[in-house]
């Protein structure tokens, strides 16, 4: 027998796992124009999605990360951190998100459009 308890515990189930698949679809809404890169929380470039190219980046002890921007989508196609955890991410090309590698302390995210600050340096 089903009883009034349970019918709640299974409406609010449904509701947060609603919730939880809306989440991401409501602030990662839309294809991003541009990646900015960051080190350390410090801007180290920002690239259009809409021009392929291929960046390097070197961290103070010699650590590089190699990113690509294909097809509107930007990867990290090879890195020489330990773990590599990085270049296992997903191709990112939606506002919000990222790809971060801890080891280098690089961040790479999908933004809206154009923002102050710094054009293009790779180093």
């Amino acid at each position: 027998m089903v009883k009034r308890n349970d019918v709640y515990l299974a409406a609010a189930a449904l509701a947060a796992a609603f919730l939880l698949w809306m989440i991401p679809r409501v602030f990662f809404s839309g294809q991003g124009q541009q990646v900015t890169v960051t080190r350390d929380g410090k801007p180290i470039g920002i690239y259009p999605l809409t021009e392929d190219t291929e960046l390097t980046f070197t961290d103070g002890n010699g650590g590089k990360n190699r990113l690509v921007i294909r097809g509107g989508e930007a990867y990290m196609e090879d890195a020489d951190c330990p773990d590599r955890l990085c270049v296992g991410q997903k191709a990112i090309s939606r506002k919000g998100e990222c790809i971060i590698c801890l080891p280098h302390r690089l961040t790479v995210e999908v933004t809206a459009g154009e923002e102050a600050g710094v054009d293009a340096v790779a180093g």
